[in-house]
């Protein structure tokens, strides 16, 4: 499945389902944030092959960011429960080192948000935002998370101990509009 392109800063972008064969592509993204340890509740000694099995589990759809058929970016959308939870969506997104400030986290949002909409969720909840993670709390908010919780220390920051965790939420509404953009 691919989805159209986007456009970004002059660039041209591709969002489409990963495939198997993005799995290297997808470690040398996850790899560095893993090892950093500072916005994913993850080991910082998880493998490729625990890294690639949890990213790409059975329950979520992965996709990947690409431009010039480098992969930039990546996230997953799964339902965030089971059973009566499971009209609310969840994702994890991560951006590579060298595209960060590019707007590509923003379009991976953007571009989950669509699908999960189009899933028909209803919501996406993100459950354990790392209140250090500034940049993406302020994206978050300004794609309409709101911050419905505070888990006070709940995540051991490498260098500045433990930190609150956040758990955002925005509801998803089918645009009836027909206006144009």
């Amino acid at each position: 499945m691919n989805v159209p392109s986007h456009q970004n800063n002059g660039h041209h972008y591709t969002i489409r389902l990963g495939r198997e064969d993005d799995a290297p592509a997808i470690w040398q993204i996850l790899e560095p944030v893993i090892r950093a340890g500072e916005t994913y509740a993850l080991p910082r000694d998880m493998t490729e092959k625990e890294a690639i099995a949890y990213w790409t589990a059975p329950d979520r759809e992965t996709f990947v960011v690409e431009a010039d058929r480098q992969i930039l970016g990546t996230y997953y959308l799964r339902p965030n429960q089971l059973g009566g939870g499971s009209h609310v969506a969840n994702c994890g997104y991560v951006t590579a080192a060298q595209a960060r400030g590019q707007g590509i986290a923003r379009m991976m949002c953007l571009h989950s948000l669509e699908i999960a909409m189009e899933k028909g969720f209803k919501a996406m909840q993100f459950n354990f935002v790392v209140s250090t993670n500034e940049g993406a709390v302020r994206l978050w908010k300004r794609l309409g998370f709101q911050v419905i919780g505070i888990v006070p220390n709940a995540f051991a920051h490498p260098s500045k101990g433990d930190v609150d965790a956040l758990v955002m939420f925005r509801k998803l509404e089918c645009s009836t509009s027909t206006q144009s953009d």
